[in-house]
């Protein structure tokens, strides 16, 4: 018998920018961005893609090298992702509700040589200046200043020359993925370009069956991180990216363009998704074009899933998965969801491993716990990311036996669907019991006057720590605070009860617009100091 014949890391793969081209030789004359009055076709996309390309080469950016981009959601911000992916060079956009600081670090840590902006940033591109001395080449989308280069210009200077994208192999970066760093500095993320092949291949078969050139996608949320791979995504197959022209999110906008585009997919988050189906615009526009509402990113409450599988219907496709391993680690399709509680038969469940992926729950020590008991969730398979990039500490963490480790919390039933109770650093321990907020804030949800709530761990010198909710009210002032606690007392057990409930306008959300615990704790604290917020 024959020795096996490995196949090595150094195997050459498709660079990912070829997907463009291969929809600009399909579809030449389709449209493959629109925004607001404006569109551009493949043929148009792939042209402006090819001579940015170009111009950036001139400018000594090539293969390897890290482009940070930091803009609002454009068509110019759609081309970088391409441009950069062609010359084998590494994308790294920055989520726009960034602050200034954020941004420098992100350039100083992720070594960036080059950045591309458009004219909001220029206090963010003055800080990534200063602190990241690497930076040789600065481009302005839109409004450039002296000594900057312009991107329309570069395109002009070199239209109509086509690019070779650059050979890569399979462990080449292409995507510094940032986390949103709620415990501490962000870190970014490496995504290659044979890791993302698998991805995109992986969401079109678990997230979105049948994808192609007649179906229509809508950009709801930034393209710097989970958007932008479900925007990929639809460029692999030909699909129509659809990018709104207000600057904020706007629901009526949403709908009409809907309506207007025949939309049949989107990719959001949970809060997002509230914000459409609780909008009278829902109820006045026709979305009966929408097969997949794709939602991640934090779990959905069960009451807030049934008010958007009324007003939507059965579109509704979960994903679990962190940026780390692209989203891809459990699905629950269409026909899985069900506002009837015992049709449904899984409440709290966000799905099953999805194709190639395997997950394990596992104690302190990495063993794998039996099914129906609580640990946390790891997951192995061809979606996980390289690594973090220059973080041997963080990787050693990141990292055990060979599985990855999400840092959230949860079980797996007989049928292998998981369920999260919450990430580890959302338990908190009251009185000896380990307590986790999520099942409690489910229940809470149930209560016809919260509109939202997020339940934390705080100190306490007689039980430790003790449960405080911070609550948003459909009506403010419509329940107190005793009110509240006295209808939870038949519905959540004593010892899990919040001690105390501090009412918000609107709970803090992070960046990339999830309630985080770690900003709601920092809210209670300034409530408790007499810095109202």
């Amino acid at each position: 018998m024959s020795a096996l014949t490995m196949i090595p890391a150094t195997q050459r793969v498709m660079n990912l920018g070829h997907f463009l081209k291969q929809a600009a030789d399909l579809f030449p004359a389709k449209p493959a961005i629109i925004w607001g009055e404006r569109s551009w076709t493949w043929a148009e996309f792939n042209a402006r893609v090819d001579a940015a390309a170009h111009a950036l080469a001139a400018r000594g950016i090539g293969k390897g090298d890290r482009v940070l981009v930091q803009s609002r959601n454009s068509n110019a911000m759609f081309e970088s992702m391409f441009a950069v992916f062609k010359l084998g060079a590494v994308w790294v956009p920055v989520n726009f509700r960034l602050m200034p600081d954020d941004v420098a670090y992100i350039a100083e840590a992720s070594g960036s040589t080059a950045v591309l902006y458009d004219n909001k940033f220029t206090t963010h591109i003055d800080a990534a200046m200063k602190r990241a001395p690497g930076i040789h080449t600065v481009v302005g989308f839109d409004a450039p200043r002296n000594g900057e280069l312009a991107w329309e210009t570069m395109i002009a200077e070199h239209q109509g020359k086509p690019f070779r994208a650059a050979d890569v192999v399979r462990d080449d970066a292409c995507w510094f993925f940032f986390t949103s760093g709620t415990t501490g500095h962000p870190k970014a993320a490496v995504l290659t370009h044979g890791q993302m092949a698998f991805v995109i291949t992986n969401h079109i078969a678990d997230l979105m069956p049948g994808l192609g050139a007649q179906d229509a996608s809508i950009v709801v949320a930034p393209l710097s991180h989970g958007a932008g791979i479900h925007q990929l995504i639809q460029v692999a197959r030909g699909v129509v990216t659809i990018l709104p022209a207000s600057d904020r999110f706007d629901a009526e906008e949403v709908f009409a363009l809907v309506a207007r585009h025949r939309v049949t997919n989107m990719f959001t988050v949970p809060s997002i998704v509230k914000m459409l189906v609780e909008h009278p615009a829902v109820n006045r526009h026709d979305h009966s074009s929408l097969r997949h509402v794709i939602y991640a990113g934090a779990p959905m409450y069960r009451a807030d899933q049934q008010v958007a599988l009324r007003k939507l219907g059965k579109c509704l496709v979960q994903y679990f998965g962190l940026g780390e391993v692209t989203g891809n680690i459990t699905v629950l399709p269409p026909h899985l969801h069900d506002e009837d509680d015992v049709r449904h038969g899984r409440i709290g469940t966000c799905g099953y491993a999805r194709t190639a992926m395997q997950i394990s729950i596992q104690d302190d020590q990495g063993a794998e716990v039996p099914t129906g008991e609580t640990g946390e969730i790891c997951v192995a398979g061809a979606a996980v990311f390289a690594g973090y990039y220059n973080n041997p500490e963080a990787n050693a963490k990141a990292f055990r036996n060979g599985w990855f480790r999400t840092g959230d919390l949860g079980y797996v039933d007989g049928q292998g669907f998981l369920y999260i109770t919450g990430r580890n650093s959302d338990m908190y321990i009251s009185g000896g019991s380990n307590i986790y907020p999520r099942e409690i804030e489910e229940k809470v949800l149930h209560h016809p006057q919260v509109k939202e709530v997020a339940i934390v761990g705080m100190p306490d010198p007689r039980w430790g720590e003790i449960g405080v909710a911070a609550v948003v009210l459909q009506s403010p002032g419509a329940v107190s605070e005793l009110e509240l606690i006295e209808w939870m007392k038949d519905k959540v057990a004593a010892y899990k009860l919040p001690r105390r409930i501090v009412f918000f306008d609107e709970l803090p959300k992070s960046g990339y617009g999830k309630i985080t615990k770690k900003l709601v704790r920092e809210a209670i604290e300034a409530r408790d100091a007499g810095d109202i917020r």
